[in-house]
């Protein structure tokens, strides 16, 4: 499920999924009756909420839920902006967009309602499941028999796979090997120095 609509990722310049169906492909400026006019310039305070709702779009989350894991992340020791990602990257949802098992967060969300995922062997069926160190995602072996996943299996590609993930395409195994541990590991299009300055007003 996509909380977000179009206009919105337009207006954020977010690309909502790996494919050429992404509507920023199309338009790649913000919507509004005058067309093309560029991304004009916003004060300090619409920055700090422009980049909040840009990491909401991106990970596909309501606000409840985002400022829920942002006062998680501040109660961890160290960056609170980098605890955040930290904390987004290791959804089960996330993960199985990572691993390039949907092309999309929303597409990959619903793989995870549907119980397609497993996590140690146990069907998970809540996408803000927390991964940890050492546990392993698979596909169900019924759901791997789909259509869908034999398609799926014929794209991947490890190259994408973050490394701190391990990848077995053949048998869509995958493993966390550690936590994300610098800014290589995350999204790093995401200004999280304002998300931590806006919620501190």
């Amino acid at each position: 499920m996509n909380f977000y609509s179009n206009k919105i990722c337009r207006r954020y310049g977010i690309k909502t999924t790996d494919s050429n169906k992404s509507p920023l492909v199309k338009r790649n400026y913000p919507p509004g009756f005058h067309g093309p006019k560029g991304r004009g310039r916003r004060s300090d305070y619409g920055e700090q909420l422009a980049q909040k709702q840009r990491a909401k779009v991106i990970y596909n989350l309501r606000e409840k839920q985002f400022r829920l894991t942002f006062d998680k992340a501040q109660r961890l020791q160290g960056d609170a902006g980098f605890n955040l990602l930290k904390l987004l990257e290791l959804r089960l949802d996330n993960v199985v967009y990572r691993l390039g098992l949907a092309k999309s967060r929303p597409a990959a969300r619903q793989l995870v309602n549907h119980a397609h995922i497993r996590v140690n062997g146990r069907r998970v069926n809540i996408p803000s499941f927390k991964l940890k160190e050492g546990d392993e995602i698979t596909v169900k072996e019924k759901s791997q028999k789909s259509k869908y996943f034999e398609i799926i299996k014929q794209e991947l590609d490890p190259q994408k796979v973050p490394g701190w993930l391990n990848f077995d395409i053949k048998s869509l195994n995958a493993k966390v090997l550690h936590e994300p541990k610098t800014e290589n590991d995350v999204d790093q299009s995401i200004d999280t120095r304002a998300i931590v300055e806006f919620y501190s007003k």
